[in-house]
Protein backbone atom coordinates (compact mmCIF):
# COMPACT_ATOMS: atom_id res chain seq x y z
CA UNK A 1 0.00 0.00 0.00
CA UNK A 2 1.17 3.51 -0.72
CA UNK A 3 2.74 5.51 2.09
CA UNK A 4 2.37 9.29 2.19
CA UNK A 5 5.68 9.55 4.03
CA UNK A 6 7.64 8.29 1.03
CA UNK A 7 8.86 10.70 -1.65
CA UNK A 8 6.32 10.89 -4.46
CA UNK A 9 6.16 13.37 -7.32
CA UNK A 10 2.38 13.15 -7.61
CA UNK A 11 0.13 15.79 -6.02
CA UNK A 12 -0.95 14.87 -2.50
CA UNK A 13 -4.59 14.33 -3.47
CA UNK A 14 -3.48 11.85 -6.17
CA UNK A 15 -1.42 9.94 -3.61
CA UNK A 16 -4.42 9.80 -1.27
CA UNK A 17 -6.64 8.63 -4.13
CA UNK A 18 -4.15 5.84 -4.87
CA UNK A 19 -4.23 4.71 -1.23
CA UNK A 20 -8.02 4.63 -1.14
CA UNK A 21 -8.13 2.92 -4.53
CA UNK A 22 -5.85 0.19 -3.20
CA UNK A 23 -8.16 -0.42 -0.25
CA UNK A 24 -10.98 -1.12 -2.71
CA UNK A 25 -8.85 -3.24 -5.03
CA UNK A 26 -7.46 -5.33 -2.16
CA UNK A 27 -10.89 -5.98 -0.70
CA UNK A 28 -10.16 -4.10 2.51
CA UNK A 29 -13.24 -2.09 1.57
CA UNK A 30 -15.85 -4.26 -0.11
CA UNK A 31 -18.71 -3.50 -2.49
CA UNK A 32 -21.48 -1.61 -0.69
CA UNK A 33 -19.39 -0.91 2.42
CA UNK A 34 -19.56 2.52 4.03
CA UNK A 35 -16.29 4.45 4.13
CA UNK A 36 -15.18 6.02 7.41
CA UNK A 37 -16.45 9.55 7.99
CA UNK A 38 -14.40 12.15 6.14
CA UNK A 39 -12.94 13.82 9.29
CA UNK A 40 -11.87 10.41 10.59
CA UNK A 41 -10.33 9.40 7.27
CA UNK A 42 -8.53 12.72 6.82
CA UNK A 43 -7.09 12.41 10.34
CA UNK A 44 -5.97 8.83 9.73
CA UNK A 45 -4.14 9.83 6.54
CA UNK A 46 -2.78 13.08 7.97
CA UNK A 47 -4.24 15.29 5.22
CA UNK A 48 -6.62 18.23 5.10
CA UNK A 49 -10.35 17.72 4.51
CA UNK A 50 -9.99 19.51 1.17
CA UNK A 51 -7.28 17.11 -0.01
CA UNK A 52 -9.37 14.13 1.04
CA UNK A 53 -12.47 15.44 -0.73
CA UNK A 54 -10.50 15.95 -3.93
CA UNK A 55 -9.24 12.36 -3.73
CA UNK A 56 -12.78 11.08 -3.14
CA UNK A 57 -14.03 13.07 -6.12
CA UNK A 58 -11.50 11.23 -8.28
CA UNK A 59 -12.82 7.88 -7.09
CA UNK A 60 -16.38 9.02 -7.68
CA UNK A 61 -15.61 10.06 -11.26
CA UNK A 62 -14.26 6.56 -11.86
CA UNK A 63 -17.45 5.05 -10.38
CA UNK A 64 -15.59 3.38 -7.51
CA UNK A 65 -17.54 5.12 -4.76
CA UNK A 66 -20.92 6.75 -4.47
CA UNK A 67 -22.00 9.54 -2.17
CA UNK A 68 -25.48 9.23 -0.67
CA UNK A 69 -26.97 12.47 0.54
CA UNK A 70 -27.20 12.48 4.33
CA UNK A 71 -25.98 8.88 4.59
CA UNK A 72 -22.26 8.98 3.78
CA UNK A 73 -19.94 7.56 1.15
CA UNK A 74 -19.98 3.91 0.03
CA UNK A 75 -17.94 1.61 -2.17
CA UNK A 76 -19.95 1.46 -5.38
CA UNK A 77 -21.93 -1.67 -6.10
CA UNK A 78 -22.70 -2.51 -9.71
CA UNK A 79 -26.36 -3.00 -10.52
CA UNK A 80 -27.66 -4.10 -13.89
CA UNK A 81 -29.28 -0.70 -14.44
CA UNK A 82 -26.17 1.28 -13.46
CA UNK A 83 -23.83 -0.91 -15.50
CA UNK A 84 -26.05 -0.68 -18.56
CA UNK A 85 -26.23 3.08 -18.21
CA UNK A 86 -22.46 3.35 -18.02
CA UNK A 87 -21.35 0.77 -20.60
CA UNK A 88 -24.23 -0.05 -22.99
CA UNK A 89 -24.54 2.54 -25.78
CA UNK A 90 -27.04 0.98 -28.18
CA UNK A 91 -30.10 3.08 -29.06
CA UNK A 92 -33.17 2.61 -31.23
CA UNK A 93 -33.49 4.64 -34.41
CA UNK A 94 -35.57 7.23 -32.53
CA UNK A 95 -32.89 7.60 -29.84
CA UNK A 96 -34.47 5.49 -27.10
CA UNK A 97 -32.04 3.45 -24.96
CA UNK A 98 -32.29 -0.22 -25.86
CA UNK A 99 -32.93 -2.65 -23.00
CA UNK A 100 -31.12 -5.93 -23.68
CA UNK A 101 -31.88 -9.46 -22.58
CA UNK A 102 -28.77 -11.64 -22.56
CA UNK A 103 -28.58 -15.37 -23.22
CA UNK A 104 -25.42 -17.39 -22.61
CA UNK A 105 -25.02 -20.05 -25.26
CA UNK A 106 -21.75 -21.61 -24.11
CA UNK A 107 -18.62 -21.15 -22.01
CA UNK A 108 -15.39 -22.73 -23.23
CA UNK A 109 -11.77 -22.61 -22.14
CA UNK A 110 -8.45 -22.73 -23.98
CA UNK A 111 -5.06 -21.08 -24.46
CA UNK A 112 -5.16 -17.39 -25.33
CA UNK A 113 -4.75 -16.45 -28.96
CA UNK A 114 -2.11 -13.88 -29.84
CA UNK A 115 -4.75 -11.16 -29.93
CA UNK A 116 -6.28 -12.18 -26.59
CA UNK A 117 -2.85 -12.35 -24.95
CA UNK A 118 -1.91 -8.91 -26.29
CA UNK A 119 -5.14 -7.19 -25.33
CA UNK A 120 -5.43 -8.83 -21.92
CA UNK A 121 -1.70 -8.48 -21.10
CA UNK A 122 -1.33 -12.24 -20.68
CA UNK A 123 1.69 -14.47 -21.23
CA UNK A 124 1.54 -16.63 -24.38
CA UNK A 125 -0.69 -19.65 -23.89
CA UNK A 126 -2.35 -18.40 -20.70
CA UNK A 127 -5.75 -19.95 -20.15
CA UNK A 128 -8.83 -17.90 -21.01
CA UNK A 129 -12.55 -18.47 -20.74
CA UNK A 130 -14.70 -17.58 -23.73
CA UNK A 131 -18.33 -16.69 -23.12
CA UNK A 132 -20.59 -16.71 -26.18
CA UNK A 133 -23.95 -15.03 -25.86
CA UNK A 134 -26.72 -13.39 -27.85
CA UNK A 135 -28.57 -10.26 -26.77
CA UNK A 136 -32.18 -9.51 -27.59
CA UNK A 137 -33.30 -5.93 -28.09
CA UNK A 138 -37.05 -5.32 -27.99
CA UNK A 139 -37.56 -9.07 -28.07
CA UNK A 140 -35.49 -9.78 -31.19
CA UNK A 141 -31.91 -11.13 -31.32
CA UNK A 142 -29.71 -8.23 -32.43
CA UNK A 143 -26.23 -8.73 -30.94
CA UNK A 144 -23.84 -11.68 -31.07
CA UNK A 145 -20.95 -11.51 -28.62
CA UNK A 146 -17.81 -13.34 -27.64
CA UNK A 147 -16.24 -12.36 -24.31
CA UNK A 148 -12.71 -13.50 -23.44
CA UNK A 149 -11.62 -13.50 -19.78
CA UNK A 150 -8.33 -14.39 -18.05
CA UNK A 151 -9.07 -17.68 -16.29
CA UNK A 152 -6.81 -16.74 -13.37
CA UNK A 153 -9.09 -13.81 -12.50
CA UNK A 154 -12.38 -15.71 -12.87
CA UNK A 155 -11.97 -19.12 -11.19
CA UNK A 156 -14.86 -21.50 -11.71
CA UNK A 157 -16.36 -19.73 -14.69
CA UNK A 158 -15.88 -22.81 -16.87
CA UNK A 159 -18.28 -24.87 -14.74
CA UNK A 160 -21.68 -25.75 -16.24
CA UNK A 161 -23.85 -22.64 -15.90
CA UNK A 162 -27.51 -21.84 -16.25
CA UNK A 163 -28.33 -19.28 -18.95
CA UNK A 164 -29.24 -16.67 -16.34
CA UNK A 165 -26.30 -17.27 -13.96
CA UNK A 166 -24.27 -14.39 -15.34
CA UNK A 167 -27.26 -12.07 -15.23
CA UNK A 168 -28.55 -9.50 -17.67
CA UNK A 169 -25.42 -7.42 -17.10
CA UNK A 170 -22.30 -9.51 -16.77
CA UNK A 171 -20.32 -6.79 -14.94
CA UNK A 172 -22.56 -7.30 -11.90
CA UNK A 173 -21.48 -10.95 -11.85
CA UNK A 174 -17.81 -9.99 -12.17
CA UNK A 175 -18.09 -7.87 -9.04
CA UNK A 176 -20.34 -10.04 -6.90
CA UNK A 177 -18.78 -13.43 -7.71
CA UNK A 178 -15.15 -12.54 -8.46
CA UNK A 179 -14.47 -9.18 -6.81
CA UNK A 180 -13.69 -7.58 -10.19
CA UNK A 181 -15.08 -4.04 -10.51
CA UNK A 182 -15.07 -2.77 -14.08
CA UNK A 183 -14.49 0.98 -14.21
CA UNK A 184 -13.39 1.79 -17.76
CA UNK A 185 -13.51 0.49 -21.30
CA UNK A 186 -11.73 1.20 -24.57
CA UNK A 187 -13.57 0.50 -27.82
CA UNK A 188 -12.84 0.36 -31.52
CA UNK A 189 -15.76 0.39 -33.98
CA UNK A 190 -15.84 -0.94 -37.53
CA UNK A 191 -18.39 -2.00 -40.15
CA UNK A 192 -18.89 -5.52 -41.48
CA UNK A 193 -21.38 -7.73 -43.27
CA UNK A 194 -23.12 -10.56 -41.44
CA UNK A 195 -21.26 -13.85 -41.66
CA UNK A 196 -22.84 -17.28 -41.76
CA UNK A 197 -22.34 -17.51 -38.00
CA UNK A 198 -24.04 -14.13 -37.46
CA UNK A 199 -26.92 -15.26 -39.66
CA UNK A 200 -27.32 -18.48 -37.68
CA UNK A 201 -27.12 -16.85 -34.23
CA UNK A 202 -29.29 -13.83 -34.97
CA UNK A 203 -31.57 -15.23 -37.65
CA UNK A 204 -30.68 -12.50 -40.14
CA UNK A 205 -29.86 -12.58 -43.85
CA UNK A 206 -26.26 -13.22 -44.85
CA UNK A 207 -24.57 -9.90 -45.60
CA UNK A 208 -26.78 -7.79 -43.31
CA UNK A 209 -24.92 -4.57 -42.28
CA UNK A 210 -23.27 -5.06 -38.89
CA UNK A 211 -21.43 -2.82 -36.47
CA UNK A 212 -18.43 -4.54 -34.87
CA UNK A 213 -17.56 -3.23 -31.39
CA UNK A 214 -14.21 -4.41 -30.04
CA UNK A 215 -13.87 -3.63 -26.35
CA UNK A 216 -11.23 -4.06 -23.67
CA UNK A 217 -12.35 -3.31 -20.11
CA UNK A 218 -10.24 -2.43 -17.10
CA UNK A 219 -10.82 -2.92 -13.39
CA UNK A 220 -10.07 -0.65 -10.45
CA UNK A 221 -6.47 -1.85 -10.44
CA UNK A 222 -6.20 -0.72 -14.08
CA UNK A 223 -5.78 -4.31 -15.27
CA UNK A 224 -7.35 -5.40 -18.56
CA UNK A 225 -9.90 -7.97 -17.41
CA UNK A 226 -12.14 -8.52 -20.43
CA UNK A 227 -11.89 -8.56 -24.21
CA UNK A 228 -15.23 -8.43 -25.98
CA UNK A 229 -16.30 -8.47 -29.62
CA UNK A 230 -19.94 -7.51 -30.18
CA UNK A 231 -21.60 -7.70 -33.59
CA UNK A 232 -24.72 -5.51 -33.80
CA UNK A 233 -27.45 -5.76 -36.45
CA UNK A 234 -27.79 -2.09 -37.43
CA UNK A 235 -31.12 -2.24 -39.25
CA UNK A 236 -33.08 -1.06 -36.18
CA UNK A 237 -30.40 0.17 -33.80
CA UNK A 238 -27.47 2.55 -33.60
CA UNK A 239 -24.48 3.05 -31.32
CA UNK A 240 -24.62 6.43 -29.57
CA UNK A 241 -21.85 8.22 -27.66
CA UNK A 242 -22.18 11.53 -25.84
CA UNK A 243 -19.03 13.66 -25.94
CA UNK A 244 -18.52 16.26 -23.22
Amino acid sequence: MSDLRRPDARPLYAQVEAILNERIVSGAWTSGQALPAEPELAHELGVSPGTLRRALSGLERRHLIERRQGRGTYVARHTSRAALGQFFRVRTLDGRPADPESFITRVTTGPATEEEAARLALPPGAEVYRVDRSRRLDGAPRIAERISLPAALFPGLNLPIAPDQLGAEIYVHYQSAHGITVVRSEEVLSAAAATEEDAAVLGIPLGTPMLVIERVTFDAARRPVEMRVSRLDTRAHRYAVELT
